[in-house]
C-alpha cells in the first residue's frame, strides 16, 4: 500500500472507530459480495446494482455502513486542518451553509466546520447501532420509515464530501490520496443515484466537479 493510502488507513487517524459486520451474517455475506466487486475492479455503476435475489433494504444498509467507514475515514486525514478557526463555518463554499439540527436542537444552529462533524458522526452511529433501524438478525424485518432514515444520513454524509473537497482538497491532494477519495465520491454518488436516496438540490454543491469525474 503506498504511502498516501497508509495515511488514509492509519487507524490512528480514523475519526471515529469502525462499524463491523459480524461474520456468518447475510449483512456480511453481501458486505463480502459488494467488497469482492470492487476489488475486482467492476464498473462502480455496475457494482451498486441491487444482485439478483437480494432485499433492497439488506443492500442499502450494508452500503450506509460501509459509506459511513469510508467517509469517516476521508475527514480523519485532514481533521488536524479542519478547525475552528479555520472553519468557522459549516459550509461548502460561499454559496453553502450547512447548520446542525436533530431530535435536541430543534432549531438549526450554526456550528464550526469539526462541531458539526462530530455531531454528525456521533448521530449517525446511533443511528447505525439502533437494532430496531439497522437489524442485524436474519428475519427481522426493517421499519417502515428505515430508506427515509437512510435518505437523511446519506444526505448528511454527503455534507462532508462537499466541505473535504472544498476546502481541504489541497490537503488530500498534498497526501497523493485525490485518486482514492475520487473513487469513494463516485461509489457513493453512484449508489445515491441509482436508488434515489439523495434529493438532486443536496448534490448541487459538487454538480460541475460530478459532471467531470462521474461520466
Amino acid at each position: 500500500m503506498s504511502n498516501p493510502l497508509r495515511q488514509v488507513f492509519n487507524k490512528d487517524r480514523t475519526f471515529r472507530p469502525k462499524k463491523k459486520f459480524e461474520p456468518g451474517t447475510q449483512r456480511f455475506e453481501l458486505h463480502k459480495m459488494a467488497q469482492a466487486s470492487l476489488n475486482a475492479g467492476l464498473d462502480l455503476k455496475v457494482a451498486v446494482q441491487l444482485p439478483p435475489g437480494e432485499e433492497l433494504n439488506d443492500w442499502v444498509a450494508v452500503h450506509v455502513v460501509d459509506f459511513f467507514n469510508r467517509i469517516n475515514l476521508i475527514y480523519g486525514t485532514i481533521a488536524d486542518s479542519c478547525t475552528d478557526q479555520s472553519c468557522p463555518v459549516m459550509s461548502g463554499g460561499p454559496k453553502y451553509e450547512y447548520r446542525w439540527q436533530d431530535e435536541k436542537s430543534r432549531k438549526p444552529t450554526a456550528l464550526s466546520a469539526p462541531q458539526y462533524m462530530n455531531l454528525l458522526m456521533d448521530w449517525i452511529e446511533v443511528q447505525i447501532n439502533n437494532e430496531d433501524l439497522f437489524p442485524t438478525n436474519v428475519g427481522t424485518p426493517f421499519q417502515k420509515n428505515f430508506l427515509k432514515s437512510v435518505k437523511k444520513i446519506l444526505s448528511r454524509l454527503f455534507r462532508v464530501f462537499v466541505h473535504v473537497y472544498i476546502h481541504h482538497f489541497d490537503r488530500i491532494a498534498q497526501m497523493g490520496s485525490e485518486a482514492h477519495v475520487n473513487t469513494c465520491y463516485k461509489h457513493f454518488y453512484y449508489f445515491v443515484t441509482e436508488f434515489g436516496l439523495i434529493d438532486t438540490k443536496e448534490l448541487e454543491p459538487l454538480k460541475e466537479m460530478t459532471s467531470r469525474i462521474c461520466h
